[in-house]
């Protein structure tokens, strides 16, 4: 698909220092740093926005609600980190993470894959969400991904255990969560409090 547009990736500082960096090197980030880690590439990451934090509340109340109203066993967590590849070179923070077996939590996040991720893009994360971390994802047992970008008015839906293309949706969909039998997210029905469209600002 064409989705994955080549733009230049404002504020996400990446480190490079000639060397493989690990886990160990984030962990010795200030307190107030947050960093991810790809292949042994370290990007910092920025405090996201107030409409990137719009979504993100709105959707993290919706599927812990769920989760608690239906006895689920899964947790569903905002920026815990994971240890995608359970190595020190690849270390992820997904915006909003599920996990259903509570065996690979640790004190330091989720030891391998969660089974459904949510990205929601920003212009520093843009190329990462759409190009890096969906091959870690697919490759390391991620059961769903959706990608939210609302600079396009879209949410790609990454259902592996199925296999094929993406499933495009707008803001204005009803979309049905592939891990679950009755779990459905009105986009419509969100409050977020700014425009979809190419011409918002940046989130």
């Amino acid at each position: 698909m064409d989705y994955a547009r080549e733009e230049r990736e404002e504020g996400f500082a990446v480190i490079k220092g000639g060397k493989r960096y690990t886990f160990a090197d984030v962990d010795a980030l200030p307190d107030e740093m947050r960093a991810e880690l790809i292949d042994g590439e370290m990007f910092i990451m920025q405090s996201p926005g107030e409409p990137h934090q719009d979504i993100l509340g709105e959707l993290f109340w919706i599927i812990k609600s769920y989760l608690k109203r239906n006895n689920r066993r899964c947790k569903a967590y905002m920026g815990l980190g994971a240890f995608i590849k359970r190595d020190e070179y690849n270390y992820l923070i997904p915006d909003i993470s599920v996990v259903c077996d509570r065996d690979r939590l640790s004190p330091k996040g989720c030891q391998g894959a969660p089974d459904w991720v949510i990205e929601i893009v920003s212009p520093s994360t843009r190329k990462r969400d759409y190009e890096r971390k969906l091959p870690l994802y697919r490759e390391t047992g991620t059961r769903e991904y959706w990608i939210v970008d609302r600079k396009r008015d879209a949410v790609f839906v990454h259902r592996f255990e199925r296999g094929g293309e993406a499933e495009r949706y707008n803001f204005s969909d009803c979309i049905k969560v592939g891990i679950y039998d009755d779990l459905y997210i009105d986009f419509s029905e969100l409050e977020l409090g700014w425009e979809t469209s190419e011409n918002t600002g940046t989130a």
